[in-house]
C-alpha cells in the first residue's frame, strides 16, 4: 500500500500503513484523542490481531487478503441525533463499491452488514466521539472480504474472489473504494440526506419482503423503512414498530 494514487479531496489524505495491529480502530482512537488529526486519515493494517464487529464481535481475517482500515471524519455539521446518516453514507459507499463487480444481489443488511444473498462480505464498526451537543470525530471501522477462500468461524461469510472467481490486486481496489466512500460522504456533507437515506433503504436486505424476525418471540414482518433516528421499521400483523439494533434479529 505504499504506492496509492488517490483521486480524493479528503479521504485517504494521508493513509498509515500498519504491516500489524490490534485494531484499526483502537489505533486510530488513541491516535485521534491525542492530536488534531487531518479529516480523511486512513489507517490501513495488513494484518488486524483484534479486529472487532458489531456488539463486541471478532472480524476474521487473513493477512494480505482483505481490507481491515479505518477512517476518521469530523462530521460537525450533524447534530448528534443525527448520526445514524453516517452509518447510511458509508454503508452506501462501500455497497457502490463492490456492486460494479457484484451487481444487484448485493445487499446492506441493517444497520451496516454487506451481504451477497445470505452471504457476509464485509461489515462496518463506527464510533462516534461527542463533544458538547455535537460530534467531535467519528472512527469508521471496516473488513471487507476481498481475496479470502477459507473462513474458520463464519460459516456465512464469502469474498469477492469467491463470488467471482478473480483474485484482486489490493492496492488497485483501494483508491476505488477510498473514492466511492468519499462520494457519499460528500453527499452528506452537502445535506443530501434524505436522498441518501432513500437509497440506502432500497438497498436493503429483505426489504418490502415477509420474513422471519426475532425479538422475545419469533414474527413475521417486512421491513418498511427507517424512523428518524435510523431505527428499523417493520410492519407486521400487529402494526409497525421501530427497533434499535440489538432488539431485533435476522433468522436466517
Amino acid at each position: 500500500m505504499h504506492n496509492l494514487i488517490l483521486d480524493t479531496l479528503i479521504i485517504g489524505k494521508p493513509v498509515i500503513h500498519l504491516p500489524t495491529c490490534h485494531s484499526t480502530n483502537t489505533y486510530a482512537r488513541n491516535l485521534a484523542a491525542k492530536e488534531k488529526v487531518i479529516e480523511g486519515t486512513v489507517i490501513i493494517a495488513t494484518e488486524q490481531t483484534a479486529g472487532r464487529g458489531q456488539m463486541g464481535n471478532s472480524w476474521e481475517s487473513e493477512p494480505y487478503q482483505n481490507f481491515t482500515l479505518s477512517v476518521i471524519l469530523r462530521p460537525i455539521f450533524l447534530k448528534v441525533s443525527d448520526q445514524f446518516h453516517i452509518n447510511i453514507a458509508i454503508s452506501l459507499g462501500i455497497y457502490n463499491f463492490l456492486h460494479e463487480y457484484l451487481g444487484d444481489q448485493l445487499k446492506i443488511k441493517w444497520p451496516n452488514d454487506i451481504l451477497y444473498e445470505n452471504y457476509k462480505l464485509g461489515g462496518i464498526l463506527i464510533e462516534n466521539v461527542l463533544k458538547g451537543s455535537g460530534i467531535d470525530y467519528t472512527i469508521i471501522g471496516m473488513g471487507l472480504n476481498i481475496n479470502q477462500q477459507h473462513f474458520k468461524t463464519a460459516p456465512r461469510a464469502s469474498s469477492l474472489k469467491l463470488l467471482t472467481g478473480i483474485h484482486y490486486n489490493l492496492e488497485e481496489l483501494l483508491p476505488k473504494l477510498l473514492k466511492s466512500l468519499e462520494e457519499t460522504y460528500l453527499r452528506l456533507r452537502q445535506n443530501q440526506t434524505e436522498v441518501l437515506k432513500n437509497e440506502y433503504i432500497q438497498r436493503l436486505f429483505r426489504w418490502q419482503e415477509k420474513y422471519t424476525f426475532k425479538t422475545d418471540v419469533l414474527f413475521e414482518g417486512k421491513i418498511v423503512g427507517l424512523d428518524q433516528f435510523g431505527r428499523l421499521e417493520i410492519e407486521s400483523k400487529d402494526g409497525t414498530q421501530a427497533y434499535n439494533f440489538k432488539e431485533i434479529e435476522f433468522i436466517y
